[in-house]
């Protein structure tokens, strides 16, 4: 069973979101809170194996939120679940150690799956914030993290292309190289970093400095 807790300070779409989870075998909504500061207290009342959280809130907002709770409780998963497509968002979510992040114009499927996804211990982010972190990209940057090591020079230029979204036909083009070549770089750089998706690469990529991490 997935217990999950609802932090948003929106009855309706509290009230949604359990109605929709309330249908799904395997998932139980233990909680909701309307602010940051309940939703910490109630974390740890319920411990829930999943948190799905706003950002904009009254209180603590949900990027601090997720910051404590993954200091203090780092075994519940935090998605977040918000209205804004910003990418400075979205950097600072995973740079605090969120495990997804979704728009609420999300299908309820796509919110379903997320969630299962997440609590298996894979990462989520909304298709469409994918190709939000390209301006980041489109600045000359170094790679800070010292696993950026591991990789060889064209390893690092995939590994860009994947943040921005770029498919492995795009990259292929955009590199000058063919396409199972980018799927033998693409293959080793999930194999260097321990991934299975390319959501958890552009998470890895984040959370350990391989691009550009703005403040909010």
């Amino acid at each position: 069973m997935i217990n999950v807790m609802i932090v948003d300070d929106h009855a309706v779409l509290r009230d949604g979101l359990k109605n929709i989870l309330g249908l799904e075998e395997g998932l139980k909504v233990v909680g909701e809170a309307v602010n940051g500061n309940e939703a910490l207290t109630k974390i740890k009342q319920y411990k829930p194996n999943l948190v799905l959280m706003d950002i904009n809130m009254p209180n603590t907002n949900g990027i601090e939120v997720t910051r404590i709770i993954k200091d203090s409780l780092p075994e519940i998963k935090v998605c977040i679940l918000t209205m804004y497509s910003h990418d400075e968002y979205l950097m600072a979510a995973i740079r605090e150690g969120a495990d997804g992040y979704l728009l609420k114009d999300a299908p309820s499927e796509q919110v379903i799956e997320a969630i299962r996804t997440i609590a298996k211990g894979e990462s989520v982010i909304h298709p469409s914030m994918t190709k939000k972190l390209l301006s980041y990209h489109q600045q000359k940057s170094e790679f800070g993290a010292e696993d950026s090591n591991e990789l060889s020079i064209r390893e690092k230029e995939v590994l860009m292309c994947l943040v921005e979204g770029l498919s492995n036909k795009e990259i292929a083009e955009k590199l000058f190289i063919s396409d199972k070549t980018v799927k033998i770089h693409v293959s080793k750089i999930f194999k260097k970093f321990n991934v299975k998706s390319r959501s958890q690469v552009i998470i890895y990529a984040v959370k350990n400095q391989l691009v550009p991490l703005p403040k909010i």
